[in-house]
C-alpha cells in the first residue's frame, strides 16, 4: 500500500506544478483551489508513504514523478523545449528512480 500511495503522491504533484501554471500567480479561483486541493493531497499521500518507505528513497521518487511528469505535459500543453539532451536528462530521472528501487532502498 505504501507504494501505491507513493505513487498517488506524486501524480497528485504533477497535477500541482502544471496547476501553477493555470493558477496565473494564484488569481484565478478555480486553478488556484485545484493545485491547493493538489498540493494538500499530494504531501499527505507523501506522508502516509514515509510510514513504512525510506524517507530518501520515498522523496527522490515523489520529487521524480513529478518532474518527470511536468516536462511532459510541459512538452505537450504548453510547447516547453524537448531537445535530445532534455529528454535524456528526464530518462535518468526515471533510470535513478528504477535504481533506487531495485537496490533495495524501498521495501
Amino acid at each position: 500500500m505504501p507504494w501505491i500511495y507513493l505513487v498517488l503522491a506524486g501524480l497528485l504533484e504533477i497535477v500541482w506544478a502544471v496547476g501553477l501554471k493555470y493558477t496565473e500567480g494564484f488569481t484565478r479561483l478555480w486553478p488556484s483551489v485545484i493545485t491547493g486541493s493538489a498540493m494538500t493531497a499530494s504531501v499527505v499521500l507523501l506522508a502516509m508513504a514515509v510510514k513504512t518507505l525510506p524517507i530518501g528513497t520515498a522523496y527522490a521518487i515523489w520529487t521524480g514523478i513529478g518532474a518527470v511528469g511536468a516536462v511532459i505535459l510541459g512538452i505537450v500543453l504548453f510547447g516547453d523545449s524537448a531537445s535530445p539532451l532534455q529528454l535524456a536528462c528526464v530518462g535518468l530521472v526515471v533510470l535513478g528512480m528504477v535504481g533506487l528501487k531495485l537496490a533495495g532502498g524501498a521495501h
